[in-house]
């Protein structure tokens, strides 16, 4: 009974009606946080100016403070990253130049040693002659030749759509 009497004795009319009263300032409550917020941000702005205006000042003091000499390494500017980048650019350059300069000598080597290669076969065809090779065996043999040249196309062609197919994977994964 005693717990049933402290139940009845919370319960009253009264308080009720304050806690409900409570309930109608609520958005009052809402704004004021609100307002509180936007006081302290703008609080926080106004020190942050502050601050950096200080210090614009401070540094404005030391620069007018300090006296200059002819070969005072303080008064370099840093275009260390500038000029390295720069000369990578060049290097690159160069690099680039001497790879199109390899690649012309590699390629006029290839034309002298088909040069080569052109009259070696004909020396041979002729020794063949000579030799009394019939010509259908030469005719294989050049046949022969002709396969491999395509099977080389055909394997160059099959690497070539390898390497395609591995760079659409890699860009589309």
């Amino acid at each position: 009974m005693k717990s049933k009497s402290g139940c009845l004795k919370l319960y009253h009319p009264e308080l009720l009606e304050f806690i409900l009263s409570l309930h109608q300032f609520q958005p009052r409550v809402d704004q004021l946080k609100y307002d509180v917020q936007h006081l302290q941000t703008a609080l926080r702005n106004f020190q942050h100016r502050r601050y950096a205006r200080e210090q614009q000042e401070r540094q404005r003091e030391e620069l007018l403070s300090r006296t200059f000499t002819t070969n005072d390494s303080d008064t370099t500017i840093p275009m260390d990253e500038s000029l390295q980048f720069n000369s990578s650019l060049q290097n690159i350059h160069h690099g680039m130049d001497d790879l199109i300069g390899d690649r012309h000598s590699i390629l006029e080597g290839l034309r002298v040693q088909r040069l080569t290669l052109k009259g070696t076969q004909k020396k041979i065809l002729d020794i063949a002659n000579m030799l009394g090779l019939s010509n259908t065996v030469m005719r294989l043999i050049e046949k022969r030749a002709f396969q491999d040249k395509y099977k080389y196309f055909m394997i160059g062609g099959m690497l070539l759509t390898c390497a395609v197919m591995f760079l659409v994977v890699q860009y589309l994964t």
